[in-house]
């Protein structure tokens, strides 16, 4: 918070503190302490700019809330009388339906977002809350708030609320409200914007300045009244603002042309990027339609417990070695494979060959258990391998660390309910204020051209090298899926990257997806690719096996995959 407030000059300051994981991970922690719902980091960080917004008249809005956004309010306030200030703090709620879920799953108002998920048991729920949009924020700071706090809001609406608030729209406004949602979803992650996890990283300056150029600095919007922006970081930080960084972060944990949300339905193959100077990018053409009259729901619930084993699996014979591991592992266990819930095994083939290290000539065994029965994944668990150690394979020794007790874990499970009956509620001044979550209007019609088909590209010389060598990439979790980004960076390449990945090839460079339903989405204008990947993440983050349980890394996985690709476009 303080580079975005002292070293440069803004308007409003937002924060995003909110993932799907972050609730399951903030109602576990109210369960120790039953004020521990709400982000204490936003709060701490705050105390140290709070009289500097003040001063300079920076309003301040985040979704750091979480499950207590009245908690949250009341610390703030606390925080402030202990600096001798007096903000009006604001909070909005309205969006946790824990209360009302056993009401509207009966009704029928609460349905699946994803039938293969289902709604599960409303009784093990932990959390339900709704995606709220920007107009409890708006209306919060209509009324003076100097800093507002909220629940479940989109990651967007704490950018999309103030432009709104800044520039008088109206709910009817679709195109400007998509232009600020886009500008949203590009600030939500801060530096992912400004170079982090960016495939061409090396080309940023100061990346390996262990004296400061390598700490990137944040993002901001500078939002017009049409909706469009500019987007920059302030002088002298680290990192870049370019079109591939705003471009790759365009692409994070998107699903196709229309990025729906309770404001606006914003269509990203309207998105245009324009560069107009060291490191400011302008975002433009952004189109709006309305948006659908269902809210989505985040709803975790405990799942069970899980345990992990890790197994170094050295030198020759690794195939043998893992079978030889597993069966001790089995006949030593006091449960039969088939009395526990879920089994997952994997071999982790890290090894290399006539190694030159110890390090590089081992592989990994990895065996994780989930069950409702904390006693199959606990001490029974880990002992299974401590009392195999000295009859099992040659060299064995744990990765995992010392035998630890099965820890629980979440499921993810989106729904959807009428946004009707979903009002948002803004409290400030001891005012209660009710928020209507439906939004009405027709919108302009968006007209695109059609996407070329995929097919095979025409003959030419063709060079083995890795994808990464020509495209870049960005990837990570939707709840139980994974989507994957990928971008060209000349008109040249993108020509050649839209007829050539298709889904089935896709399949083929990552074999761990090809039983697996994966969408094709094209935008043209980003030059991008975006495939949505079903169930990769099992049940969500916290439920996954996957060594990668949020698919940062699945991009990356796929730039290092060698292709044919035309020797034109290698070094461009």
């Amino acid at each position: 918070m303080r580079e975005m407030v002292e070293g440069g000059p803004i308007d409003v300051l937002t924060g995003d503190y909110l993932a799907e994981l972050t609730m399951l991970i903030l109602a576990r922690t109210r369960m120790k302490r039953p004020d521990g719902g709400f982000a204490r980091t936003f709060v701490s960080q705050l105390e140290e700019v709070m009289g500097t917004c003040l001063d300079r008249g920076i309003k301040v809005v985040s979704n750091a809330g979480g499950l207590d956004p009245a908690a949250c309010a009341a610390a703030i306030e606390r925080a402030a009388e202990g600096l001798g200030l007096s903000p009006t703090v604001a909070y909005v709620d309205g969006d946790d339906l824990m209360a009302r879920i056993h009401e509207l799953a009966g009704s029928g108002d609460l349905t699946a977002f994803d039938p293969r998920i289902g709604l599960g048991d409303p009784s093990a729920y932990l959390t339900a809350n709704a995606y709220l949009g920007c107009w409890g924020i708006v209306e919060a700071l209509d009324r003076g708030a100097d800093i507002v706090v909220t629940g479940r809001v989109t990651d967007a609406a704490v950018t999309c609320g103030p432009a709104a608030w800044h520039h008088g729209w109206s709910r009817d406004d679709f195109d400007a409200l998509a232009g600020a949602v886009v500008a949203g979803h590009i600030l939500e992650c801060g530096a992912q914007a400004t170079g982090g996890n960016y495939s061409f990283f090396t080309e940023i300056p100061g990346y390996d300045d262990a004296e400061g150029g390598a700490r990137f600095g944040f993002p901001w919007a500078d939002i017009e009244a049409d909706g469009s922006a500019v987007i920059g970081k302030h002088d002298g930080t680290g990192g870049e603002v370019s079109i591939g960084t705003v471009t790759s972060q365009l692409l994070y944990e998107i699903g196709g042309s229309a990025y729906l949300g309770p404001d606006v339905s914003a269509r990203f193959d309207t998105v245009q990027l324009e560069a107009v100077g060291a490191d400011r990018v302008r975002v433009h053409g952004t189109r709006g339609e309305p948006p659908p009259s269902t809210l989505k729901v985040a709803i975790n619930e405990l799942g069970g417990f899980r345990n992990t084993l890790e197994v170094a699996l050295t030198g020759l014979e690794i195939e043998e070695k893992a079978t030889f591991v597993e069966a001790a592992f089995w006949n030593s266990y006091p449960y039969d494979r088939s009395e526990v819930e879920s089994v997952t095994t994997e071999l982790i083939r890290s090894d290399k060959l006539d190694a030159s290290t110890n390090a590089e000539a081992t592989a990994v065994w990895r065996i994780t258990l989930k069950d409702p029965d904390e006693t199959k994944v606990g001490r029974a668990f880990t002992n299974a391998l401590i009392h195999t150690a000295l009859a099992s394979i040659p060299g064995l020794y744990a990765l995992s660390g010392a035998p630890t007790g099965g820890r629980p874990y979440g499921i993810y499970r989106p729904a959807l309910v009428p946004a009707e009956l979903v009002p948002q509620v803004v409290h400030i001044r001891s005012e209660e204020v009710t928020v209507s979550s439906v939004v009405q209007g027709e919108g302009r019609p968006v007209d695109l051209p059609s996407p070329r088909p995929p097919g095979s590209p025409s003959p030419e010389s063709l060079i083995e090298a890795p994808l990464g060598s020509v495209v870049g990439a960005r990837s990570g979790d939707k709840g139980g899926d994974a989507n994957l980004g990928v971008f060209a960076r000349s008109a040249e390449a993108w020509a050649w990257l839209e007829q050539y990945l298709t889904i089935e090839r896709l399949q083929q460079l990552l074999p761990e997806v090809i039983d697996l339903t994966i969408e094709r989405h094209v935008f043209p204008n980003l030059w991008s690719l975006n495939f949505v990947i079903r169930g990769l993440l099992d049940e969500g983050v916290a439920a996954s096996t996957r060594q990668d349980v949020q698919a940062k890394s699945l991009g990356e996985w796929f730039r290092s995959r060698h292709a044919s690709i035309p020797e034109r476009l290698i070094g461009e």
